[in-house]
């Protein structure tokens, strides 16, 4: 009966040993990677000027850069980007406002969608939709 108890207690420490090798040599992976990644976009911003976008599926991507050098450069090259006009608000009818709110959230996410390749027909159609409810508030306010 020992030897059996004895045998799983080894088994357990063996299998928590491992698992703990396991971890530590992921995270170190991990990092190395993100390394990596990080002055791959650092160069491809300096040699081109742009910055490289992450796939669709990475939401955030965020590290601090080694040097600020290459850093005045990013933030000079976001500030560079076009932002898309804001319509500055005409009314403040309180119906209004919050349907302008959801408008500008639906022309964003689909904004997100088309660069993301992801289907757009949806919110085409939620766009529609809440044009048109401003429409019919402004014409009954």
């Amino acid at each position: 009966m020992d030897s059996a108890i004895a045998e799983y207690q080894k088994w357990k420490q063996q299998g928590h040993s491992l698992r703990t090798q396991a971890k530590q040599a992921m995270e170190a992976r991990f990092r190395d990677l993100l390394t990596e990644a990080a002055q791959v976009a650092q160069e491809y911003q300096n040699d081109f000027g742009v910055a490289l976008k992450p796939p669709p599926s990475i939401t955030t991507f965020r590290f601090k850069s080694a040097t600020g050098k290459p850093a005045s450069k990013a933030k000079k090259a976001a500030a560079a980007v076009p932002q898309p006009e804001k319509v500055p608000e005409k009314t403040v009818n309180p119906k209004i406002a919050p349907l302008e709110k959801r408008l500008a959230q639906a022309r964003e996410k689909l904004e997100t969608a088309k660069t993301g390749g992801k289907p757009t027909r949806n919110l085409e159609d939620k766009i529609y939709e809440i044009e048109d409810a401003i429409r019919l508030a402004v014409q009954a306010g």
